[in-house]
């Protein structure tokens, strides 16, 4: 006799099997990225619209947290397969950091001050990546990393879309900017909580004492991981244009918008939710149906959609009909290439990396994403100033750049398919 139909119990049956302590840590991470969705769309508008600095001190601001992260990441890497620290210890340092720089960004009122907070964030989130991912590659096996790793994601997303929504309706009835920032630091802290009660170390012990300079330079001698790493610098550089120059961009740039100058935050604050909400429904759908893709086709997968979305973009610049039909693709397709791209990066980091070197291997992986936000908010931020040399281009330019990154990733899928002919890394590849 068959079971009677129980949404619940369908809906649980479709979760991924994951480790107690792996939800526990996306918990964590949902309530820490709706601290992160109260600032995302409104840090360069509220530093350039309402406190007067320049879009090219913004951009460099933001981008010192760049700075920060990559001396930071280099010392993450240590600390997370370090036994003094370890995976859980890190966690617990990043978030502190993270709470102080936004903090200081609260009262940021002078160019020093902004650039204080970015660093101290810089060096939070540099801490933060690698040792979430380690942690969550440590407790699960390779046939569920792909959707453990989109777990995360989906935290992350859901989290800055609720924060996006309020932040946007907040600031509609007349709020500080400053408390949303204070708000973000207490997310931080509260992050760093239930990190202190729930998650336990993963780090397994090692059977030789660690050579420090020995174990970066196995890394940096995995040809496999370089040529990644040169394409992952093309993908993080496009993420960093999502929240620091297209916010900007949308507001003073668009010539057809529902203000003078282009769109008002309520309007940029939807943009971004239907982008999150676009994620969150996706992510894990899209992920368990791409289980058996490899890697690297998915990324061209997702770098298609980059260029796409750039290239409408730069058509809402130029004044086309339209405009918020165009909009609305562009973030569709910006969510869709992230849906592709975070889970199959941080999953194939996962499968190169020798268990013991992982916090290494995502730090030299995050340190992309120090770079990316290193160059480009402050390539936005200087095109931005200078419209007649780039200008609106700006979006062109990272289409066309787009053909570099699709060759690096041709260059990877040839030495993937000869370090193991049976594998082109795919979740299954490894089970």
């Amino acid at each position: 006799m068959k079971r009677p139909f129980h949404p619940i119990n369908a809906l649980l049956a479709w979760l991924p099997e994951l480790k107690r302590e792996v939800w526990i840590l996306a918990a964590g991470q949902l309530l820490l990225f709706i601290g992160q969705g109260f600032t995302l769309v409104y840090t360069s508008i509220y530093f350039v619209n309402t406190l007067g600095f320049s879009a090219t001190q913004v951009g460099l601001a933001l981008g010192s947290g760049g700075i920060s992260g990559t001396l930071g990441r280099f010392w993450a890497g240590n600390a997370i397969d370090s036994e003094r620290l370890g995976r859980r210890g890190t966690l617990l340092i990043a978030a502190v950091i993270a709470a102080l720089g936004s903090f200081s960004l609260a009262f940021a009122s002078t160019f020093p001050w902004l650039v204080m907070g970015n660093l101290l964030l810089g060096l939070g989130i540099s801490l933060y990546w690698p040792a979430t991912l380690a942690i969550t590659t440590d407790l699960t096996p390779p046939e569920h990393r792909t959707e453990a790793m989109a777990l995360t994601r989906l935290a992350d997303n859901l989290g800055l879309g609720l924060g996006a929504l309020l932040a946007g309706q907040y600031l509609a009835m007349s709020g500080s900017y400053g408390a949303l920032f204070i708000c973000k630091g207490a997310a931080y802290l509260v992050f760093c909580g239930v990190v202190a009660w729930a998650i336990p170390e993963t780090r397994q012990p090692h059977t030789d004492p660690p050579n420090v300079l020995q174990n970066w330079g196995q890394a940096l001698r995995d040809r496999r991981l370089l040529t990644y790493l040169a394409a992952n610098l093309f993908f993080t550089t496009y993420a960093a244009q999502l929240s620091s120059t297209l916010p900007l961009y949308l507001a003073n740039f668009v010539p057809a918008g529902n203000t003078e100058t282009g769109f008002s935050e309520r309007f940029i604050s939807y943009f971004f939710v239907w982008h999150a909400l676009l994620k969150i429904v996706l992510q894990l759908p899209v992920t368990r149906r791409l289980r058996s893709v490899s890697y690297v086709s998915i990324l061209f997968g997702a770098l298609v959609l980059w260029a796409g979305g750039f290239f409408l973009v730069w058509l809402v610049g130029l004044g086309a009909i339209n405009p918020l039909m165009l909009i609305l693709l562009a973030f569709a397709c910006i969510a869709i290439a992230e849906v592709l791209y975070a889970p199959s990066a941080s999953a194939l980091v996962g499968e190169l990396a020798p268990a013991t070197l992982r916090g290494i291997y995502f730090a030299l992986e995050s340190e992309c994403w120090a770079i990316g936000y290193l160059i480009g908010p402050a390539l936005g931020g200087w095109a931005l100033d200078h419209p007649a040399w780039l200008g609106t281009n700006l979006w062109l330019a990272l289409v066309s750049s787009s053909a570099i990154s699709g060759w690096v990733l041709v260059l990877l899928r040839s030495q993937l398919a000869r370090s193991d002919p049976a594998q082109e890394i795919t979740p299954s590849s490894s089970a």
